[in-house]
């Protein structure tokens, strides 16, 4: 990339336009800065290197979490932002950033209200499963229970917001002043032509690096071989950028991991894993606790002979999934495998009837005599699978990462040499270190969306402060109030 010095700044004449506040990357961390930029009257560019605003969100399930929602409440769920915190402590083993916990815990529930009563979008709670680490229901998903509808009502309540959108286009270069505040960038369009945006702010919503198989390999060894799931311009802009800059750095081992169809890549639900499903290698046999979460359990998966495994469940753990779009594109692909019986369920999978038997025993045991198996999962009666039995062949795959450039409460960037914030570069989602520690192990279900989301909407907003906009106060959006 080229050089971000000063003499660069002055020698890069005058900008060909200019912004309030310039936004890199079009995912739900840059849609949602957008949005609260231009709540405060800032004037919004945002630059997007893909023909349209996809990101990684439209690969997810959507399922934003938030603590203390008026959702919540008509379902009668008591939840707190210090309740969700906890969860999110819990799960990292304390290793997150306290301060962004915090603050992504405390901004949950006011986002996802904000961006219903402001903006438009449409949520209802998740209350049929609870997820691993989650001591609530606190889900909030479109109605299609899809991330591509999220980004896409994000996309449209920037638009109708006023945002101006760049697309085909990728930032190269950032034109600081003596101040280290970074008043231009440099684009190369999509034919080539390069171009200088002033601005008062910067965003970086680039997303991860997740698509950048040698930062993958160095910074998360155990996903060097992983099949990768994630928005294929995770490249690590975010990372390098943060390099030349002199920023913090923050978590980089830290990932969201998931069991895909060996086949296809499509990801399984977890649901059926909640509901009593199980997962075992080629000889047959369980490897771990799959209740411990879906993140850590793609790098368990992988660890098994030939680095694949099988989820095995019944007609009764399927019936949540089948809410899914995601699973019902996995049964039309004809990748799961039905059997009437253990014998016939070993034969399909092509595993020991022995082992696999030894497996259902085994579990049966731990229930009749009311303790966790050999793995310290608790199955209840209920959940004992009963044929008709399906399976699915699976793989480890990389969803997205979860370390990146360091942040405080605002969504500032951090110097590396002092830790305090620059005066006017922000980022989140990706681009920014997470709330889930430095290891798969930490990530809880939603960290990634509630990262982008929550940062997003406080990088907009202090990037628009930053560019001399203060928030307008006549609307703060449901429990903001």
């Amino acid at each position: 990339m080229p050089d971000l010095s000063v003499q660069a700044f002055q020698e890069a004449g005058p900008p060909a336009r200019r912004a309030d506040v310039v936004i890199a990357g079009a995912g739900a961390c840059g849609l949602t800065a957008a949005l609260a930029a231009r709540d405060a009257g800032a004037g919004v560019l945002v630059v997007e290197q893909d023909a349209q605003a996809r990101g990684t969100t439209a690969m997810t399930w959507g399922m934003l979490p938030g603590a203390g929602t008026r959702h919540q409440r008509a379902l009668g769920i008591e939840d707190t932002p210090e309740c969700f915190a906890a969860d999110i402590v819990k799960k990292s083993g304390n290793r997150a950033d306290p301060a962004v916990v915090q603050a992504v815990a405390r901004g949950s529930g006011p986002a996802i209200e904000w961006l219903s009563d402001r903006h438009g979008l449409t949520f209802q709670l998740l209350d049929d499963v609870l997820y691993p680490g989650h001591s609530r229901h606190r889900y909030h998903v479109p109605l299609s229970r899809t991330g591509a509808e999220l980004q896409q009502s994000l996309y449209d309540a920037a638009r109708h917001a006023g945002a101006d959108f760049l697309f085909r286009a990728r930032i190269t270069t950032l034109y600081r002043d003596a101040d280290d505040a970074v008043r231009a960038v440099g684009c190369r369009l999509g034919d080539g032509r390069e171009q200088v945006i002033g601005c008062g702010a910067l965003v970086l919503a680039t997303g991860g690096y997740g698509g950048n198989p040698q930062a993958v390999r160095t910074h998360i060894p155990a996903m060097a071989d992983a099949a990768y799931c994630g928005h294929d311009g995770s490249r690590g802009d975010a990372l390098a950028w943060g390099g030349l800059l002199g920023a913090a750095l923050g978590d980089l081992g830290g990932y969201q991991g998931h069991c895909v169809v060996d086949e296809s890549r499509l990801p399984l639900t977890w649901t059926l894993v909640i509901e009593g499903g199980i997962q075992v290698n080629r000889l047959g046999r369980r490897f771990s606790n799959e209740m411990s979460g879906y993140s850590e359990q793609a790098a368990a998966l992988l660890r098994q002979p030939g680095g694949v495994a099988f989820t095995l469940y019944d007609q009764r753990s399927e019936r949540l999934a089948l809410r899914y779009a995601d699973y019902r594109q996995v049964l039309e692909s004809g990748a799961v495998r039905q059997a009437d019986s253990l014998v016939a369920l070993a034969q399909a999978i092509s595993v020991p009837q022995e082992a696999l038997a030894a497996v259902f025993a085994d579990i049966e045991q731990s229930v009749r005599e009311g303790r966790p198996d050999a793995y310290g999962r608790r199955f209840s009666a209920e959940q004992l699978l009963r044929p008709p039995y399906r399976a699915v062949r699976l793989r480890g795959a990389l969803f997205h990462t979860q370390g990146g450039l360091c942040v405080d409460e605002r969504a500032a960037l951090l110097r590396a040499a002092d830790g305090k914030a620059f005066p006017n570069i922000f980022a989140g989602g990706g681009a920014a270190r997470g709330v889930s520690g430095p290891e798969a192990s930490g990530y809880l279900g939603g960290n990634g969306l509630v990262t982008a989301v929550v940062l997003g909407r406080l990088a907009g907003g202090s990037a628009a402060r930053a560019a001399g906009f203060e928030e307008r106060t006549e609307f703060t959006g449901g429990s903001d109030a």
